[in-house]
């Protein structure tokens, strides 16, 4: 009886003896990986990534191991001990807390972060094509240029209209004949007549001279009522007062301007130089070679003879300006016979 029961003690003792042996190597290495040094910071090259708290793994009830037995496994063979060893070691937290991971995994959590590449590149859309702007039915036409101020139409004078006839008037004939019993020299001249601007001279003639005595430089183109005026002014009033007021003879006249097509200055007015009916002087000769300037100053034995010829001048001459009246006058006279209502005189 009594070796019976030690057979059958032995018989259960061995597998909770093996048991002990496989489970003692595997408590060791826990509790070796869980009290290992913390090794100091300069010898680890990088902190160790955090591990999430394990499930704890019960034991062996105290109980069972102060019987020295497995209550569990009194039934159960040495290769089922060897299962349950093999259980414990699945459910290790060392594969609880960091479970393998396949290449696969590890290939989508590196490519996560990344982007794909897609396979094909998509292509912008293309730019709508520009629609061209349609010409006008009708170009537009620049805008008509201006006339410069100096071609700009003349107010209408009647003047403008006569034309020669075909045989001198009477008047003009004995106009010449008046200017040969005073001794002026002169040349006819062909008709003056522009129809654009409205300058005209039916019958104009070029003086020579003033009078038997008095010279004039360089010849001028006038009408012949305008050169009797000129030249009886010269014989009846320039003469005398020089004799007077300088002691001398007059020579000459230095003359400026006579016909000249063109308008009054700063206006559309045509000239009195446009009909042949205005004379400009610019000076005198004197017998004794002396020259007397038309000026805003000059000398005081020229400056009272010009006075006295430019007072005596208006009258015979509708208009009469010189120095002092404009700009346009500082260095001459300015003589003509332009009609004026009831006969009055323009003087400065």
């Amino acid at each position: 009886m009594a070796t019976l029961s030690l057979s059958r003690l032995c018989r259960l003792a061995l597998p909770v003896a093996a048991a002990i042996l496989l489970v003692s190597p595997a408590l060791a290495k826990h509790h070796h990986r869980h009290k290992s040094p913390v090794p100091p910071a300069s010898q680890s090259a990088a902190p160790a990534p955090e591990t999430p708290p394990a499930t704890p793994v019960p034991g062996t009830r105290p109980q069972d191991m102060e019987n020295g037995a497995d209550k569990s496994g009194q039934d159960k063979s040495p290769l089922d001990g060897n299962d349950d060893f093999l259980n414990q070691e699945k459910s290790h937290p060392k594969w609880d807390a960091r479970p393998p991971r396949s290449k696969g995994a590890r290939s989508e959590s590196r490519t996560a972060s990344e982007p794909e590449t897609p396979d094909v590149v998509p292509t912008p859309p293309q730019k709508p094509a520009e629609l061209e702007p349609e010409p006008p039915e009708t170009a537009p036409q620049p805008p008509e240029k201006p006339e410069p101020p100096g071609e700009e139409k003349m107010l209408p004078d009647p003047r403008s209209a006569e034309m020669p006839a075909d045989k001198m008037p009477a008047e003009e004939t004995a106009c010449r004949e008046r200017l040969k019993a005073l001794g002026v020299e002169f040349e006819e001249h062909k008709a003056e007549h522009d129809a654009e601007i409205g300058c005209s001279i039916p019958y104009p003639i070029i003086l020579k001279t003033l009078g038997k005595s008095i010279g004039i430089s360089p010849g001028a183109e006038l009408n012949c009522p305008m050169a009797e005026a000129a030249a009886r002014f010269m014989a009846d009033v320039v003469q005398p007062a020089a004799k007077a007021e300088l002691g001398a003879d007059l020579k000459s006249v230095n003359q400026a301007s006579a016909f000249i097509c063109r308008p009054r200055n700063g206006t559309r007015k045509l000239s009195e130089h446009a009909f042949g009916n205005a004379l400009d002087i610019a000076g005198f000769t004197l017998s004794d070679g002396r020259r007397i300037e038309i000026g805003p100053a000059p000398l005081d034995k020229d400056a009272k003879f010009l006075d006295a010829v430019r007072k005596a001048a208006c009258g015979p001459f509708k208009t009469v300006l010189g120095p002092g009246a404009d700009p346009d006058h500082e260095l001459h006279f300015h003589l003509d016979l332009e009609p004026r209502r009831h006969g009055g005189t323009f003087c400065q």
